[in-house]
């Protein structure tokens, strides 16, 4: 026997890349380099490994679903912090629920939230996280691929039509986003907030690239923080036909975060992949919903990572260490690159998503096959929807790797642009 919506899903992105270079030879005089898997290597806080070995002990006990208490309360006050919320507005009894990682509670959500059936619809990015497609899917709804614009690498929320708002019963949005690293403006975000509310839906916004961005004067907006800044906007109204022209935009129950929720998790932030730690906040209604279904389902953070987690959103320091670096990279790899290719620095995450000058799987083929340098084909990130692949002819660059051997990439790249790149693009 077997669930019938397992056949639905699609092979991941790193399968299909393994089966394209299947029979690739690469020159053997060059060490290989990856920039095709979005995983940190960046060095863990050696204060996180020194808590964790202080803490170890607390394997011994069966975690909470829930969480401690001291970790929930952190994970409040970093957000409160971070995304310049009203004191108080979180209660970490309600609005907050610790996870492992991001990915398990962004599958989980549409697990918990999805009511099956044939005209269900789930809105997403197009290019996209593929766990969103999956969640989807096994989920008993439909998803929606919402294509990005080429010139603000969003997706055009503009071209839904109210039909589909009216079926949408979950929105899945990333920012700063997985691949693009471009970020939602506040304005677009408060635009969601007052359809979801008017067209009853939830949000479910993929911040988990929140702390990785250029400017440390312009830290990205998250869907709370939007969502704070409306309610405020909307009390400020005095007049009757102000109320009446924000009619659907505030909620009837007093929560501020009504059909939002954020997820957020310390692998990219901390660098802190393998410890598999992050939240889910936000509604208080849906997290109710979400923590009955995670009492089932879902595994606890075993204790010593709980006070790990505790110490790391309490600490900013090595955040800002980690940015540094990851500005000295986008810095010295762009200046090799851009003279050869269409590509601009995001403005969030660890991605390039540079234009190819030819087929995006012909040029990660190639590549791999002439430098061993390893990317992911754009087109292997999207579906077709309304008759294009935005992904197609564009490729994936996670920038995770040490500062040398990214310039070193970098330098590959080039190269190849310039060379057998280039001709291959003329002949096609």
């Amino acid at each position: 026997m077997t669930n019938a919506r397992l056949l639905e899903l699609q092979p991941y992105p790193f399968e299909r890349l393994q089966a394209l270079l299947a029979g690739t030879t690469p020159a053997p005089d060059k060490k290989p380099i990856s920039w095709s898997i979005g995983e940190p290597k960046h060095a863990a806080p050696h204060f996180i490994a020194d808590v964790i070995a202080r803490e170890i002990g607390g394997l011994s006990n069966y975690p909470l679903t829930a969480g401690e208490p001291a970790l929930r309360e952190a994970i409040c006050d970093w957000l409160t912090r971070r995304f310049k919320l009203q004191p108080g507005s979180l209660d970490k009894e309600k609005h907050v629920l610790p996870c492992n990682g991001t990915r398990e509670a962004i599958f989980a959500i549409a697990q918990a939230v999805v009511n099956a059936s044939d005209d269900a619809l789930v809105v997403m990015p197009n290019p996209f996280y593929q766990i969103y497609e999956g969640a989807v899917l096994l989920a008993g709804a439909r998803p929606h691929y919402l294509n990005v614009l080429d010139d603000t690498l969003c997706p055009d929320f503009d071209s839904v039509t109210e039909d589909i708002w009216r079926r949408c019963q979950m929105l899945y949005i990333c920012t700063p986003g997985n691949p693009t690293g471009a970020v939602l403006s506040a304005e677009t975000l408060k635009k969601l907030i007052k359809l979801s509310r008017e067209f009853d839906f939830v949000i479910a916004s993929d911040e988990c690239y929140s702390e990785l961005y250029p400017d440390e004067n312009q830290p990205p907006v998250g869907l709370l923080q939007a969502a704070a800044e409306l309610q405020a906007e909307n009390s400020q109204g005095s007049s009757s036909s102000v109320r009446s022209a924000t009619a659907g935009n505030t909620d009837d129950d007093g929560d501020p975060y009504k059909n939002c929720l954020v997820f957020h998790s310390l692998s990219k932030r901390s660098n802190l992949p393998g410890m598999r730690s992050g939240f889910i906040a936000g509604d208080v209604q849906l997290m109710a919903k979400f923590r009955l279904y995670r009492t089932y389902h879902g595994c606890a953070m075993p204790p010593p990572f709980q006070k790990a987690s505790i110490a790391a959103w309490r600490d900013e320091e090595h955040v800002r260490l980690n940015r540094d670096i990851y500005r000295k990279k986008f810095a010295a790899v762009l200046d090799i690159i851009a003279p050869v290719m269409d590509v601009r620095s995001p403005d969030g995450a660890f991605y390039l998503w540079p234009r190819t000058p030819m087929p995006d799987t012909d040029f990660a083929r190639l590549l791999y096959e002439q430098e061993h340098l390893t990317v992911v084909p754009g087109s292997y990130l999207s579906r077709l929807a309304d008759g294009v692949n935005p992904g197609a002819n564009r490729v994936r660059m996670a920038l995770v790797a040490p500062l040398e051997e990214c310039v070193a990439g970098a330098e590959r790249l080039r190269r190849f642009v310039e060379g057998c790149g280039s001709e291959e693009a003329r002949k096609k």
